[in-house]
């Protein structure tokens, strides 16, 4: 299980509908509004 790097929800990598790369690294999300507020400034949500 992956962890959604915006609200912390855990999401099945297998399962996700929503996913975004960033610097060589997939991060997968438990809706499309956490990966629009993802893809607008990733650099916020990677530590």
């Amino acid at each position: 299980m992956a962890r959604d790097p915006v609200c912390s929800m855990t999401v099945d990598e297998e399962k996700a509908k929503w996913k975004s790369e960033y610097e060589g690294e997939t991060y997968y999300f438990c809706n499309e509004g956490c990966k629009k507020a993802f893809d607008k400034a990733p650099q916020r949500f990677v530590r």
